[in-house]
């Protein structure tokens, strides 16, 4: 154990219930559509809450970010993320921690908290928000991106733990009302008609790999034209940045 993780104590620790994260890191360019709306606001010291099992934090993490701490409460998750790193895996190794922002210090501050599809498998979210506003510097970002509109519950959301899905309205509901909403857009235009498909007609657990490569290649190019000339009030994730 190197010395970044020495006297961490967690006293929050769970097993995540899904089995999607695995399927889903081959999604490369709709990793690198939403991360692309987002690194605007990711610089100085970022907290990465939910961080699985680190692809996102290898997708996000670059030199602009003076500190990056991922936080994870599935030991086994977080112990496969700690071997991506010690790999190679991210160039400026980032801080591994086991737990959830209970086990963070009240005094310990970030300029940008994230949650990229996390908020949405949390019973309180409202609540976790708000404890994740206190960590936050003056002007820092918090950032969430989910899976939009309930309407659009599936077996697989069902199946991969996830609690709701939101609309604007709803996320926007969530956020701290002391903060300063900055972006609140829906994307990926072009997917949302086969995730209607998949609740109406095949009420799959789980999409195939077949299905997710399809989606990747040409339905994300699709909605990276299209979001931007429907003014991104359309599309099956919703995005949400705050400053305090």
């Amino acid at each position: 154990m190197s010395a970044r993780f020495a006297g961490f104590t967690p006293h929050t620790a769970m097993h995540y219930q899904g089995t999607e994260l695995d399927l889903f890191a081959n999604a490369k360019r709709w990793k690198r559509y939403w991360s692309d709306s987002i690194r605007p606001y990711l610089s100085g010291a970022v907290l990465e809450v939910g961080a699985g099992l680190g692809a996102n934090t290898e997708l996000l993490r670059e030199n602009s970010q003076s500190r990056w701490v991922c936080l994870e409460p599935d030991p086994d998750l977080v112990a496969a993320m700690r071997r991506r790193f010690h790999d190679g895996a991210v160039r400026q190794c980032p801080e591994v921690r086991i737990g959830t922002l209970a086990d963070l210090s009240p005094h310990e501050r970030f300029d940008a908290i994230v949650y990229i599809d996390v908020l949405e498998h949390l019973d309180d979210d409202r609540g976790e928000l708000e404890r994740a506003s206190r960590h936050l510097n003056a002007g820092g970002r918090l950032i969430v991106l989910s899976p939009a509109h309930e309407w659009l519950f599936s077996p697989f959301d069902a199946a991969i733990g996830h609690r709701r899905r939101y609309s604007r309205r709803s996320l926007a509901t969530a956020a701290p009302a002391d903060m300063n909403r900055i972006v609140l857009r829906y994307l990926d235009a072009a997917g949302l008609p086969t995730s209607l498909m998949n609740r109406l007609l095949f009420r799959q657990s789980m999409p195939t790999a077949k299905q997710l490569r399809f989606w990747d290649r040409f339905l994300v190019p699709i909605s990276r034209r299209l979001d931007p000339l429907l003014a991104y009030r359309v599309g099956k994730s919703v995005l949400g940045v705050w400053v305090r």
